[in-house]
C-alpha cells in the first residue's frame, strides 16, 4: 500500500492536467496519510477542478473527521461493497491524484527498503483514487477528503516485488498491491465513463513506464 507520495508543484500540474491556476491554500509536498494534499476532480462546465483536501477518504456516514482505521488506500476490487468507499465508487466520485513520486517498501533483503518511484518520461503520476465531501450535522464543518486505489500486481515484473511476502501464502497469491496510473488521454474517461469503461483503467502501470529504485 502506498502511504507516502510527493505532489508536483502547482505549475506542473496545470501544465500537465491543463487546469488554470487556483487560489488554493498551501500544502506540504511530502504526503503522509491524513495529511492534506491536493486531488483533481471533475469541475462541470471549466473541466478539472483542484481541491485540496485530507489523504484518507471520510464516508459520509461517519460521526467523525477521524476514523480509527487507515483509509488512505483501497482496494479496487472490493470499492463496490466495502461500506467505507461503495458510496464514492458508485456515485462516480472518481479523481486524479499528481504524484511526482511514490514510495514502497521492497522487503527482498529481508529488511524493509523503501523504493522511489518516479516516471521514466518525467512526467507526474495521475493516480486513480476517489473522493469524498464530509459535512459535520452538527457544526456544519466541511471536510474533504480521498484515497488512493489500489489493484493486485502479483504478475507485475516490478510491484510484485514491492512488500512483505506472506510466508503462507504461494508465490502466485501473495495479493501485492500496485497504484493504477491514469495516463492523459484515459483522464475523460476515467472521471466521466461509466463502470465498465472505468473498470478496463483499472490496471498497475507497465513496466517500462516506471523509473524505481531505492530512495
Amino acid at each position: 500500500m502506498c502511504t507516502r507520495h510527493i505532489t508536483p508543484d502547482q505549475a506542473a500540474m496545470e501544465r500537465t492536467w491543463h487546469i488554470g491556476r487556483h487560489n488554493q491554500p498551501n500544502w506540504t509536498r511530502e504526503l503522509f496519510p491524513r495529511a492534506q494534499g491536493p486531488f483533481l476532480r471533475q469541475g462541470g462546465a471549466d473541466g478539472l477542478a483542484l481541491v485540496i483536501g485530507q489523504w484518507g477518504l471520510i464516508p459520509a456516514w461517519s460521526n467523525t473527521p477521524t476514523l480509527k482505521y487507515s483509509t488512505q488506500n483501497c482496494r479496487s476490487e472490493e470499492a463496490a461493497d466495502k461500506p467505507t468507499y461503495k458510496d464514492a465508487w458508485l456515485k462516480g466520485q472518481r479523481c486524479i491524484v499528481p504524484a511526482l513520486s511514490f514510495d514502497e517498501p521492497c522487503w527482498e533483503t529481508g529488511k524493509n527498503i523503501w523504493w522511489h518511484f518516479r516516471r521514466a518520461d518525467g512526467l507526474p503520476w495521475g493516480l486513480a483514487g476517489l473522493w469524498n465531501t464530509w459535512i459535520d450535522r452538527k457544526s456544519g464543518e466541511v471536510v474533504d477528503s480521498y484515497t488512493i486505489l489500489t489493484i493486485n500486481a502479483d504478475s507485475h515484473p516490478i510491484m510484485s516485488r514491492m512488500h512483505k511476502p506472506d510466508p503462507k501464502s504461494p508465490a502466485e497469491q501473495q495479493d501485492k498491491r500496485s497504484v493504477v496510473a491514469i495516463e492523459q488521454g484515459n483522464v475523460e474517461q476515467w472521471l466521466m465513463g461509466n463502470l465498465e469503461e472505468v473498470k478496463a483503467l483499472l490496471v498497475a502501470p507497465v513496466a517500462d513506464l516506471i523509473d524505481a529504485g531505492p530512495a
